[in-house]
């Protein structure tokens, strides 16, 4: 599908009366995205084996933070047209006129250098290289390339949040190994019915907007059924860390229940012949799904080192 062409909505969008609050700029950063993007982050630092300072380590969560920010306010500067057409984003600080396109573009692009120039200098230049990676993957790939051609959008461009936890994993460690890469497949596999959950309810919005979202370019029950396909899929993905000996019990239990539950989600969703309220569930419980399992990770990692200690 081709990039959508900017209308009279988009070009009042360019417009900006002032040069924006400090909340116009905090909202570029997309503040709720960032939070779980640095919680997964997090968790990848603190699981890696090894040790770091914890002022190196705090610098490195934040690079990831603004790093994930500066992706955002650039995502915000492109798709200003779209983000004005569509009901969900209208309210965004370039649509309503709180910031310009250029503001936006400048903060972001200084946000992105800063992010890698410093994880790279007070860090290490694996972790700052994967960070640069995954602002281009975002911004590029995804935004400006995947996002309005394909219905594999978010499959493909899910990648760009995956990264997270083997940009932490890399602050600690220098390097990219099995169990970085499981917990990013973690997040990859997680990310598409995460979003078509929230494309089936939202799929009117979509379609205005010209975005090939699955339910609009392949219908809502074959949409479903791809969920349902991802959702089996993820739970062994979502077993690795307990395999490769990174996570023991409490992760483990953690991440059956949670499969479980999420699977359950997604029949559910597919069983529904009426409505989206199964769909908006599932949505919901999908945050609470990843939040879950790294929060179970750094638990067990936590759980552990105190065993340690004790012994």
């Amino acid at each position: 599908m081709t990039r959508v062409a900017p209308s009279l909505l988009s070009e009042h969008a360019g417009l900006s009366t002032s040069g924006g609050s400090v909340g116009d700029f905090i909202a570029l950063l997309k503040p709720r995205v960032m939070s779980l993007v640095v919680f997964t982050g997090f968790a990848g630092l603190a699981v890696a084996p090894g040790h770091i300072h914890p002022l190196i380590g705090a610098v490195a969560v934040l690079c990831i933070a603004v790093g994930a920010g500066a992706s955002g306010a650039i995502n915000m500067w492109y798709d200003r047209d779209i983000d004005a057409i569509m009901n969900r984003t209208c309210g965004r600080p370039i649509p309503r006129g709180a910031v310009s396109p250029d503001a936006a573009l400048s903060f972001g692009g200084v946000l992105a250098v800063f992010s890698v120039m410093l994880m790279g200098l007070a860090v290490n230049w694996v972790a700052a290289g994967l960070l640069a990676f995954t602002i281009f993957f975002y911004v590029v790939i995804y935004t400006m390339w995947l996002k309005r051609r394909t219905p594999q959008n978010i499959v493909i461009g899910g990648a760009a949040g995956a990264f997270p936890p083997m940009i932490g994993w890399a602050a600690v460690t220098g390097d990219i190994s099995l169990v970085s890469i499981s917990l990013f497949l973690l997040i990859f596999m997680w990310t598409p019915p995460h979003f078509w959950a929230l494309s089936l309810f939202r799929e009117g919005d979509y379609a205005k907007a010209g975005i090939p979202m699955m339910p609009v370019v392949a219908g809502q029950r074959a949409t479903k059924i791809q969920m349902l396909a991802y959702t089996l899929l993820l739970a062994p993905i979502a077993l690795a860390p307990v395999l490769l000996g990174v996570a023991g019990v409490i992760y483990g239990a953690a991440a059956v229940g949670l499969n479980a539950a999420f699977i359950g989600h997604a029949i559910t969703v597919l069983r529904e012949r009426q409505g989206h309220r199964a769909a908006k569930a599932m949505f919901g419980f999908s945050l609470v799904y990843l939040f879950g399992h790294f929060a179970a990770l750094i638990l067990d990692r936590v759980s552990g080192l105190v065993g340690l200690i004790g012994s």
